[in-house]
């Protein structure tokens, strides 16, 4: 995003010179051409964040081995893969994940701001919409970004799940940008502790995702 920010000047400085100098036909030539390298821009920028492209750069399964590569990292996936994640961009990452792991993904449990749901459907944003089959437990809260009863009762969720994982199960983490209210500040100030028994993740452009397997004894 702040790379493809830096090349706007760019492109904004080089054709205003024919807007200031040449023919009126060049003017408006230059014009059309200055808002169509902008739209392009702003399309591929848009295109780069979005939740679906970017879970299949990060994930990729063998489906033959059930290899699951996160990054540069391997696990083995015998239909014991659960998930959990909190944030706006959550829901469209979660679609995305189950549709890639399908049989291997048991169950899982996200955290959204409240309507977005709604709004995802509104715009007919269907590939952001987890399926009606779908192993993963929407939870909507923190109206107006604040902390609620509603953002308490998905951080206890996501917990409980984390907590009932045995040795042999993996756990995916998804999270988009901070998610202070939907999960953090919630399960702090009511919870006594992070419900993410998570030491590490690999941090991927305003997302947090990370495989872990519980530690044993």
């Amino acid at each position: 995003m702040a790379a493809a920010l830096q090349v706007l000047p760019c492109l904004a400085r080089a054709p205003l010179r024919l807007l200031l100098w040449g023919h009126p036909g060049a003017r408006l030539a230059s014009g059309m051409a200055l808002a169509e390298h902008a739209r392009k821009l702003f399309e591929s920028t848009i295109a780069a964040v979005l939740p679906g492209p970017m879970m299949h750069r990060a994930l990729s399964l063998d489906p033959g081995s059930g290899q699951l590569k996160v990054r540069d990292r391997s696990f083995q996936l015998r239909q014991n893969l659960y998930l959990v994640g909190f944030g706006k961009a959550v829901l469209g990452m979660a679609a995305a994940a189950e549709e890639l792991l399908g049989k291997h993904l048991v169950q899982g449990v996200i955290s959204v701001p409240k309507g977005i749901r709604a709004a995802m459907e509104y715009t007919g944003k269907q590939e952001m919409l987890l399926k009606s089959h779908s192993h993963v437990q929407v939870f909507e809260g923190a109206e107006d970004n604040l902390p609620d009863r509603d953002a308490l009762r998905a951080a206890l969720a996501i917990r409980q799940l984390a907590e009932g994982l045995t040795a042999d199960d993996l756990l995916l983490v998804l999270i988009s940008g901070w998610g202070p209210s939907v999960v953090h500040r919630a399960d702090r100030n009511q919870c006594h502790g992070c419900p993410l028994p998570v030491p590490e993740a690999t941090v991927m452009t305003g997302h947090v995702l990370g495989v872990q397997r519980k530690p044993t004894g």
